[in-house]
């Protein structure tokens, strides 16, 4: 929202410099994004008349023009443009000067001729407006003026960052009213009372609302004989301020209105709507499904049944809140003005404008919600003032339709409540002077209470709380007193969970990852490219009001983010990426109020551990690696059972995907990324992934571990290889020395895997270093062999293994 500070003045009495007035702002949550001096920059730019234009020997397009800026000598200046004429007046940016955008005048040839300086259209000024010529002063504008002083524009403007929940703070009105309650002073609003005269409206005008659910209130005015021309200097001036581009005096005075009260108007060619008895009958409806509508920026829109249109017999002729019909358009010929001003509902809105890319000042209003009580005083606003500057006439009465009419709120806030909340002591008084001047109606209805009753305008104001807030931050938030949170005997600690999440995070530390994290809000493209299915019955979340179209649904995984830090670094020149993520997931299905929503743990790793140095270890990732790192998680959280097992998953590579389990549940998954999907995310295969549900973690982690004395006696360790089939795991193998091995086999381990000369098709050899300890004794070769044979019999039956000599 940008603010005219000379504006705001004629609103309120402001008697705090800027810097003073951007502080208490800050102070009462309403954040300042920039504060900009109107002029500014344009030091150098004056006023000149053109002399002389002559066409440039050299150019066909160029002219060459001698312009008086009030100097000794006129200038000599090549131009482009051809929308003006010798006895012009035009703003002239003389050498040295420094536009908007650091663009500075010099002194220059231009095909042979010297040029010194640059007479200048409206946005090379930073004034918006027409860029397609130059900015024709009137005949009378003071030559050798500086152009910042002609136009009088001694300003200052103030952007503030508006919240969704304050859409009444997307106003001058709104702001004012803020500014006084946090001044003390008194804020005015304008009000124009239009003088009427000839046929009633309802005599030509119509309005039927057929989806009363999206439109709770629509009002039409007509505006007959208006002459369509350029805004006059105050007019363009004040809609330039606020930000939007000077068109002519009907659109800029729908600007200004919607500006000035946060009501956004339409302005439709009364002439161009279909008539039904004699009446141009507007309808307030649904679009049909594959409607078509050509907007104001002329591309032709394929609408759906979710989007509100305005319409007459003909069809639609404008998108509800976002953007009008071309065929409707306000034009240099147009006589009678049908002025809309209404009430459209927040989603349907937010909905079109994006889905379309159609986003607007008007949208923006709509979409955080308008006040409905207020559509007729804007009518009579825009139409007062139509009539003072385009000079049409307006005719009695306004068509209101109100099918859905808003109810004011009605709360009660207890003083003693508000003051325990708060830890003050703000008299009642103090506290009812607050809300009254921020336009809330306050009532004493006993000792202690307060009745307020909350406008239209403040749909944020639901709760006591609500207004306990707009209490404090007014009165300033910087005077409560600090102190300890009471509560004897209470002493604060971790939950359960927190404890768990805590030791997962420094597990994944420990085992070399590095944090990270992203952004629960994804692309919705994202799902196919991670190849990785919903379960039966979910959908994706989407947002109702997203960012932007990359941001529009929650996340199924961590791993889309994740694969875009892995390609971010390696396009940087990093090529060893080592991350971890704790985040939340999000899914839901049909009928479910709210999504489903639980965290995960995930990783990813790509290139090395380290790049090798005089070791000469160059060993890439791979997904033995990720199994480390799990395996190491695990030993933290130490469940009574840990399995990896081979699973088909189409987001990894077939032979290199796994299923984690813990206790007998899926836990999460473990893999090499496929490639194709690490391409999808311009990343460099290959990525070791893996993603474990936290729920799961924690519910079979053990807090108490039994306790394993360490060893006093030598073991005795013996060597064996195996031939196993390739399908026969590893895993498989092991569990069956464990079983075999009995209460003498301390340790089993996996040193080798060998496929090649000697060994057949098919198969492999795994190679195992098997110790066997007793806890009070040192054991001897004949205690050993025996249990060592009976293991590899019991062994070999189980899987189907050969000894390999």
């Amino acid at each position: 929202m940008h603010v005219s500070m000379k504006w705001l003045k004629e609103l309120v009495d402001v008697d705090l410099t800027v810097e003073e007035l951007v502080d208490r702002l800050d102070m009462t949550g309403t954040a300042v994004e920039s504060v900009r001096a109107v002029g500014e920059g344009l030091d150098g730019v004056v006023v000149g008349s053109v002399l002389t234009k002559e066409p440039h020997p050299d150019a066909d397009k160029l002219s060459y023009c001698s312009v008086d800026v009030g100097g000794d000598e006129p200038l000599r200046i090549v131009c482009g443009a051809t929308n003006f004429e010798a006895g012009d007046c035009v703003p002239v940016a003389c050498v040295g000067a420094t536009l908007p955008g650091d663009f500075t005048i010099k002194k220059t040839k231009l095909r042979g001729l010297v040029s010194e300086g640059m007479m200048c259209s409206s946005p090379e000024l930073g004034l918006g407006g027409d860029a397609s010529g130059l900015l024709v002063l009137p005949p009378d504008a003071p030559v050798g003026m500086a152009f910042a002083e002609y136009l009088g524009q001694a300003d200052t403007v103030v952007e503030l960052e508006v919240t969704p929940n304050r859409p009444d703070c997307l106003s001058m009105v709104g702001v004012a009213r803020e500014v006084a309650a946090i001044t003390g002073k008194h804020a005015t609003a304008p009000v124009s009372v239009p003088e009427e005269s000839g046929v009633p409206v309802h005599d030509a005008v119509s309005v039927e609302i057929a989806d009363p659910d999206l439109c709770s209130r629509y009002t039409a005015r007509l505006i007959r004989g208006v002459s369509i021309g350029p805004s006059p200097e105050w007019l363009a001036e004040r809609v330039t301020a606020a930000g939007a581009r000077p068109v002519n005096n009907i659109v800029d005075i729908t600007n200004l209105v919607m500006f000035e009260l946060g009501q956004p108007l339409h302005a439709f060619d009364a002439a161009t709507l279909a008539l039904r008895d004699g009446k141009a009958a507007v309808t307030v409806r649904r679009a049909g499904a594959g409607e078509r509508l050509t907007t104001l920026d002329g591309q032709e829109r394929v609408l759906d049944p979710n989007m509100l249109v305005i319409a007459d017999d003909s069809g639609a002729i404008a998108l509800a809140g976002v953007m009008g019909g071309e065929n409707t358009e306000v034009s240099d010929t147009t006589v009678d003005i049908l002025l809309e001003s209404a009430c459209f509902e927040p989603t349907s809105t937010s909905l079109t404008s994006r889905s379309l890319g159609l986003i607007s000042e008007a949208s923006t209003r709509f979409e955080r919600g308008v006040d409905a009580e207020g559509c007729v005083r804007a009518a009579d606003r825009a139409a007062a003032l139509m009539a003072e500057v385009a000079g049409g006439t307006i005719a009695p009465g306004v068509v209101d339709v109100y099918p859905v009419p808003a109810i004011p709120g009605v709360l009660e806030m207890r003083i003693d409540r508000m003051n325990a909340v708060l830890g003050t002591g703000i008299p009642a008084g103090e506290a009812a002077g607050i809300l009254t001047a921020l336009g809330l109606g306050v009532e004493p209805v006993g000792e202690g209470l307060l009745r307020v009753s909350v406008p239209t305008f403040r749909p944020d104001l639901e709760r006591e709380i609500d207004l306990i807030e707009e209490v404090v931050r007014v009165w300033g938030m910087e005077r409560v007193p600090v102190t300890l949170p009471g509560g004897r005997g209470r002493v604060g600690r971790l939950t359960s969970r927190q404890r768990w999440m805590r030791r997962i995070d420094g597990a994944m530390r420990a085992a070399g990852l590095n944090e990270t994290m992203t952004y629960s809000f994804v692309d919705p493209g994202d799902h196919e490219r991670i190849r990785m299915p919903l379960g039966e019955g979910e959908t994706l979340v989407e947002l109702v009001n997203p960012m932007s179209e990359e941001q529009a649904v929650m996340r199924i995984s961590l791993l889309p983010g994740l694969l875009r830090s892995v390609s971010y670094n390696q396009r940087r020149g990093v090529p060893d990426v080592h991350l971890y993520e704790i985040g939340s997931v999000f899914s839901t299905s049909e009928g479910r109020k709210l999504p489903r929503e639980h965290t995960a743990v995930g990783g990813v790793m790509a290139g090395m551990w380290s790049r090798p140095g005089w070791t000469g270890d160059d060993h890439p990732l791979d997904f033995f690696d990720g199994k480390g790192v799990i395996e190491a998680l695990v030993d933290e959280l130490s469940p009574r059972h840990f399995q990896v097992r081979p699973a088909d998953l189409p987001w990894l590579q077939p032979g290199r995907s796994a299923e984690v389990l813990l206790e007998g549940k899926v836990a999460g998954w473990l893999g090499e990324v496929h490639p194709s999907v690490a391409d999808a995310f311009e990343a460099e295969a290959p990525i070791v992934a893996f993603e474990l549900d936290a729920g799961v973690l924690i519910a079979t982690a053990r807090p108490v571990r039994t306790y394993t004395e360490v060893p006093r006696y030598p073991a005795v360790t013996l060597d064996v290889a195996l031939l196993v089939d390739e399908k026969v795991s590893a895993e498989r193998v092991e569990h069956a020395m464990r079983k075999a091995g009995g209460p003498l086999l301390d340790s089993v381990r996996l040193f080798d895997v060998y496929r090649g000369k000697g060994v057949a098709e098919g198969r492999k050899s795994l190679a195992w270093a098997l110790s066997y300890r007793a806890p009070d004794r040192t054991l001897s070769d004949d205690e050993v062999r025996p249990v060592h044979e009976k293991l590899l019999r019991k062994v070999c039956g189980a899987v189907g293994a050969e000894l390999r000599s």
